[in-house]
């Protein structure tokens, strides 16, 4: 059979669960997959890792909850080379390599999206945690590698810490590029808000915030997811940092705050596997599936 659709999952995901956090997922790819087979498309969900299924047979591959990937990121890289041969990818390869990366900061700031202070470390660098903060002038930072995920060996580092962490990043940086971003006070005092943009078109937005005593906003460590009705700012900033990218994604998750200048800026652009928050607004799946559909049907 062939498909016009494949969503895309990881083994963890593909069956229901009463874990809440399981079902969220479950069900948001199940709202997608129902969006898509109403516009009389034909669709399947798998495990990106299926080694029993012929990807050949896919004419789109929708990556959604792909949510191993960075542990797994060699073996991810070259499945990746394999079935953009055979399949549409969405988002394309070209925008997922370039994501993948938080290098793409670098290219977003070139272009006049506004990025906190962020210092990338190159593999090998022969520097210490000690001697980068005295370069930088920076008090409070928070360290984390440039592909990652779910907060992966992130670290909020102080003048009072850095020898605990010394060893650690010394090995890390032997393995992986870091970045450290001077510590951003209003994240843990405001949040961090979500925007989501299907084809260039803001449809909805949430706030998470961190839990008591943390700094890390996802719900992998406490912290908490509110409603939000972004200012026509918000919504104007998030659309136009997706101008800096390569080309323009059928889906974004823009994240951003005010910084401690109380300026917006760009925390990450979410274009691989981002949690859409389908069900605060389970309508938004229709736009995602239209966009998709557009790409089959132009």
């Amino acid at each position: 059979m062939i498909y016009d659709v494949t969503v895309l999952t990881d083994s963890r995901y593909l069956k229901d669960s009463k874990d809440p956090y399981k079902h969220n997922v479950f069900y948001e790819d199940k709202l997608v997959v129902e969006s898509l087979k109403a516009l009389g498309l034909r669709v399947t969900r798998k495990a990106w890792d299926d080694a029993n299924f012929d990807w050949a047979t896919s004419k789109i591959l929708l990556f959604r909850t792909t949510w191993d990937y960075f542990d797994r990121f060699d073996e991810f890289s070259n499945w990746l080379s394999q079935v953009s041969q055979t399949a549409q990818l969405v988002n394309s390869e070209q925008l997922i390599r370039w994501n993948i990366d938080k290098h793409y900061l670098q290219d977003l700031k070139q272009k006049g999206i506004h990025i906190p202070s962020t210092e990338f470390i190159e593999p090998k660098t022969e520097i210490t945690l000690k001697e980068l903060h005295a370069k930088l002038g920076w008090n409070e930072t928070v360290l984390k590698p440039c592909i990652a995920g779910a907060a992966r060996h992130t670290y909020k580092l102080n003048p009072e810490n850095l020898s605990k962490y010394e060893q650690l990043f010394e090995k890390l940086i032997q393995e992986e590029a870091m970045m450290l971003q001077s510590f951003q006070h209003n994240i843990v005092s405001k949040g961090e808000i979500s925007m989501m943009v299907f084809n260039g078109q803001f449809t909805h937005a949430i706030l998470k915030k961190a839990k008591a005593g943390d700094f890390r906003v996802q719900d992998d460590f406490g912290g908490s997811v509110h409603d939000y009705n972004p200012t026509e700012e918000e919504i104007f900033f998030a659309q136009h940092a997706l101008t800096g990218c390569p080309e323009l994604p059928i889906y974004a998750r823009v994240d951003i705050f005010y910084d401690n200048n109380n300026e917006l800026a760009l925390g990450e652009l979410e274009l691989i596997e981002p949690e859409l928050w389908f069900r605060k607004n389970p309508n938004a799946a229709n736009y995602l599936a239209n966009a998709i559909n557009g790409i089959l049907h132009p």
